[in-house]
């Protein structure tokens, strides 16, 4: 029965995470149009058309070089009894939690270590050169990073073992929590307050976004707002406010270079730091 439920989900891997994806896409694109958070600075349709281009360019070369994906590597784990968590006799639902949790800390090293090592920001700083930030920059990564990110997923999957589900419930929170923390939308002040006990918020991440540095090696997060807190990364708010932050990297102010998909590619390899 459990092979059953774990091969219908290795089927189906790819059309669940596009479904939940399309659904929180649209309804973070909704809550942009009907409450937005900052007034955007640079042209919609410009950046939006060349963070999807990126997105699908990635989403072709992930499904080239690596067909298994994330959820493919667990089952094959899985089978061949390796890794942490196929060593320990754990309830599955414990198991599960645990997992996911290890899993969103690995996601919170690995984008410490992309600010802290000189190559790895240059191939991250795609991201951070984005000159406004809305649900799209959730999704904006160079494909050198994308690849990366992937090889050092497999490595983790392959040390912890975690079950098929944990991976696949992880890999659809990542997803839609990304587009969720970068989204341009306005909440409570209390509202945003109370779920940044255990969650990511927009505002939180947006400081991370912002052009003063000390501001944007903060705030790791993506899912859990634990991990920022417990290693000192947190801060609260930024110093110019929310209004008047300006978003993106010192260094590459130019929209035609940093919000055009050619010069997107080419950025890492651009003499600047």
């Amino acid at each position: 029965m459990e092979n059953g439920i774990e091969n219908f989900l290795v089927e189906r891997e790819a059309i669940l995470r596009l479904g939940v994806f399309a659904t929180v896409f649209i309804v973070m694109l909704l809550w942009e149009l009907v409450a937005p958070r900052r007034v955007l600075t640079v042209s919609k349709l410009q950046r939006w058309s060349s963070n999807l281009a990126l997105l699908l360019l990635n989403s072709i070369v992930l499904r080239l070089l690596f067909p298994a994906a994330a959820v493919g590597i667990a089952y094959s784990v899985g089978e061949m009894n390796w890794g942490l968590f196929n060593l320990l006799s754990l309830p599955a639902w414990f198991e599960v939690v645990a997992a996911v949790l290890l899993l969103d800390l690995a996601i919170y090293l690995q984008h410490l270590l992309m600010h802290r090592v000189p190559l790895l920001w240059r191939l991250h700083r795609v991201h951070h050169a984005d000159l406004d930030i809305d649900l799209t920059t959730g999704s904006r990564f160079h494909t050198l990073e994308i690849v990366f990110s992937m090889l050092l997923k497999w490595l983790v999957i392959l040390l912890l073992g975690p079950a098929l589900l944990a991976v696949l419930v992880f890999e659809i929170l990542l997803n839609g929590m990304a587009m969720f923390n970068h989204a341009n939308v306005r909440l409570p002040r209390g509202i945003d307050r109370a779920l940044r006990y255990g969650l990511v918020t927009p505002d939180m991440h947006r400081v991370h976004h912002s052009i003063l540095r000390r501001e944007t090696n903060s705030n790791y997060g993506f899912n859990l707002s634990l991990w920022d807190r417990f290693f000192r990364t947190y801060i609260d708010q930024p110093e110019k406010g929310h209004d008047a932050m300006t978003i993106g990297i010192p260094e590459f102010r130019d929209a035609r270079q940093v919000d055009r998909l050619p010069g997107m590619l080419a950025l890492p390899f651009v003499e600047k730091s």
